[in-house]
């Protein structure tokens, strides 16, 4: 009997492993509470030598010639200005909620024009504006450039590491107006789900409803779940707390299967099932040579000319196919085996994904991205 309780006990730790909890912090998140998208147009300088071409980016010197007349610096009219240490960027940042003024955020610098690096480059002062054209955040700061470029002096070689068109800078815009967040409305909170699945949202539901009072929670749909909450916002920031913290075991996500068209990358779930079909999997090759062919004119001849011409051979190959039987898989490791037995390339499983998708084979979502 003791092999068979051992035996027993294996078979429920393989099971059991097959179940994992997650936290709610990592499936939900509280409506309203989200960040905000800045943007910035601003200008790069102390590069050395890589700058903007700025007779090919006019906008560049553009936007030198308005910050120098905003510092009191006035050009004569038809100044051709030859810059090789500026470069006009974009900067981008995410102003997250609750961000209050004085607080510092990252932001990311990229190159707007066609300067060769932004490596050694300081970004002036820039107004970081969100959607509805106001100013929320101030950037500027030395541009931190992870990679590195090097070339010979006559041009013929260079090596390049990582990129060196973007940059960052950690914590170099300062927040100067912050966004008016409401935490819920009235007694209510509302909290939506990442992906939209009804079993999930009942297995919430019923977890808060277990730690808390009967009736906290309510599913409003698939998504969305409405919590009564404190009145107080010390309460509700400890009663939010108390529910990220809480765990569940998601249920099982729907069947589904991304494909990259360009790149050919496929990736299915462990959902993805396959009905009993037979697929016909071939290749054909087409070989095109060409090779010049050189006509002379006969001796002696006054007005024959040679004459080049192209001959063309096409060949065509095909290579063996036949039918495959494809088995009935109900599991990922079912699936990929079937699939890599009939030899399919990356790029061959695009089309017959499509075509067993199209004859009803595939029982799983096919997208294509």
């Amino acid at each position: 009997m003791k092999p068979i309780k051992i035996w027993l006990l294996s078979l429920l730790m393989v099971f059991c492993s097959g179940l994992h909890a997650e936290r709610i912090k990592d499936l939900v998140s509280i409506e309203g509470v989200r960040s905000n998208q800045l943007i910035g147009h601003g200008l790069v300088v102390g590069l050395d030598g890589s700058g903007d071409q700025t007779t090919q980016t006019p906008f560049t010197v553009q936007s030198v010639i308005n910050m120098l007349t905003q510092l009191g610096t006035t050009l004569p009219a038809g100044t051709n200005l030859q810059l090789k240490n500026v470069a006009a960027v974009m900067v981008t940042a995410s102003l997250p909620a609750f961000a209050r003024p004085g607080q510092t955020i990252d932001v990311t610098v990229s190159s707007l024009g066609n300067a060769k690096s932004l490596r050694g480059g300081t970004l002036l002062m820039t107004p970081l504006k969100g959607g509805d054209g106001q100013v929320y955040a101030v950037a500027q700061g030395n541009v931190l450039v992870s990679g590195a470029g090097a070339s010979s002096a006559g041009g013929g070689a260079s090596v390049q590491v990582n990129h060196l068109s973007v940059g960052r800078l950690s914590g170099g815009a300062t927040v100067e107006r912050g966004v008016p967040t409401e935490l819920g409305q009235g007694e209510h909170i509302s909290i939506e789900l990442t992906t939209t699945d009804f079993s999930t949202a009942r297995r919430v539901v019923e977890v808060i409803n277990e730690r808390f009072a009967p009736d906290t929670a309510v599913a409003v749909n698939g998504r969305v779940i409405r919590l009564r909450a404190p009145a107080s916002a010390d309460e509700r920031v400890t009663f939010i707390g108390q529910i990220e913290s809480l765990e569940i075991t998601p249920a099982q996500t729907s069947a589904k299967v991304i494909v990259n068209a360009r790149t050919g990358s496929i990736v299915m779930n462990q959902a993805v099932m396959i009905q009993a079909c037979a697929v016909a999997h071939g290749n054909l090759t087409v070989v095109i040579n060409s090779e010049p062919v050189i006509s002379q004119p006969s001796p002696l001849s006054t007005q024959g000319q040679t004459v080049v011409a192209e001959r063309a051979q096409v060949e065509i190959r095909a290579d063996k196919s036949g039918l495959t039987m494809v088995k009935a898989g109900v599991s990922l490791g079912d699936v990929v085996k079937s699939l890599n037995a009939i030899g399919a390339t990356p790029q061959d499983l695009l089309a017959i994904l499509q075509a067993m998708k199209a004859a009803g084979a595939l029982r799983a979502e096919l997208e294509i991205i």
